[in-house]
C-alpha cells in the first residue's frame, strides 16, 4: 500500500500542468488554485506544441509557461523526457497534472513520477479508453457517461482511478453534445481530485485507490429515471 501525492512541507506542494492544446482543464485548475485554502499552486503550464491556444491562456492567467516541441525529437521519448524533467525540476514541481497532453511517457517516466501525476479522461473508465470515447458510449447504448481523473501508468487510460463524475446521455445526444456536458463535469472533478492528491488523503492499494478518511457515499444516480405511477 502507497501513500500518493507529495512529500508533505510547510509550503503548498508546487504543479505543473501538461497540455497540447485549448487547456480548458489547465484553466478550471488554475482558477480552482486561485482560492486561499485550495492545497496547491499551479507553478507552470508546459506545453509540447508551440501553438497550444492553452499557453497565452496561462500567461494571462499569470502562470510561468514552458515550450518543449515534441515534433523535433521524433519517437525518441527518452529525449524529449530529459528535457521535460528539467523543466520541472527548474520549476521545483511535486505534483502533474495532465491536462489534454498528447504525448506517450516511456515506462521509466511513468514509474518515477507514479502516485504523483494525474490525467483526466472523458468516460467513466475502464469503457472507453483511447481516441474518441464519446463515440464509443453513444455506439455501446450507453445510458450514462461521464469523465474520470486517474494516477498515470504505462498503459494508457489505465490507471487506478481517483474520481468520477457522471451525467445522463440522451436519445439525442451527438459526440459532440456528449463532450459539451462532460467537458462541465471534468472542469468540476479535477481540481476536487488535485485537492485530494495534495492534501495527501489519497492512498494507491495495488490498483485501486482510496481514500485515507472514508466518506459516506452521496447516493445513487439512475438513468433513464424511473417511470411515475
Amino acid at each position: 500500500m502507497v501513500k500518493a501525492g507529495p512529500h508533505r512541507g510547510a509550503s503548498k506542494p508546487r504543479v505543473a500542468i501538461l497540455i497540447s492544446g485549448r487547456g480548458s482543464n489547465m484553466v478550471a485548475l488554475v482558477e480552482a488554485a486561485k482560492a486561499d485554502d485550495f492545497p496547491a499552486e499551479i507553478a507552470v503550464v508546459i506545453s509540447n506544441r508551440a501553438d497550444a491556444a492553452g499557453l497565452a491562456r496561462a500567461v494571462k492567467e499569470g502562470v510561468p509557461t514552458v515550450t518543449i516541441e515534441s515534433k523535433s525529437f521524433g519517437k525518441d521519448r527518452a529525449a524529449f523526457e530529459e528535457k521535460l524533467q528539467s523543466a520541472l525540476e527548474d520549476h521545483r514541481v511535486e505534483l502533474i497534472c495532465l491536462g489534454g497532453f498528447m504525448r506517450l511517457f516511456t515506462a521509466e517516466f511513468v514509474q518515477a513520477w507514479y502516485g504523483k501525476m494525474l490525467n483526466i479522461h472523458p468516460s467513466l473508465l475502464p469503457s472507453f479508453p483511447g481516441l474518441d470515447p464519446h463515440g464509443q458510449a453513444l455506439s455501446a447504448g450507453v445510458k450514462v457517461s461521464g469523465a474520470t481523473v486517474h494516477f498515470v501508468t504505462p498503459e494508457t487510460d489505465a490507471g487506478p482511478i481517483v474520481m468520477q463524475g457522471v451525467v445522463e446521455v440522451r436519445d439525442d445526444d451527438t459526440p459532440d453534445t456528449l463532450s459539451e456536458r462532460i467537458l462541465t463535469i471534468e472542469h468540476q472533478i479535477y481540481p476536487n481530485a488535485l485537492r485530494l492528491l495534495a492534501r495527501g488523503k489519497l492512498r494507491l492499494d495495488g490498483a485501486v485507490c482510496r481514500l485515507t478518511d472514508e466518506a459516506d457515499a452521496a447516493g445513487s444516480l439512475i438513468s433513464p429515471r424511473p417511470a411515475k405511477e
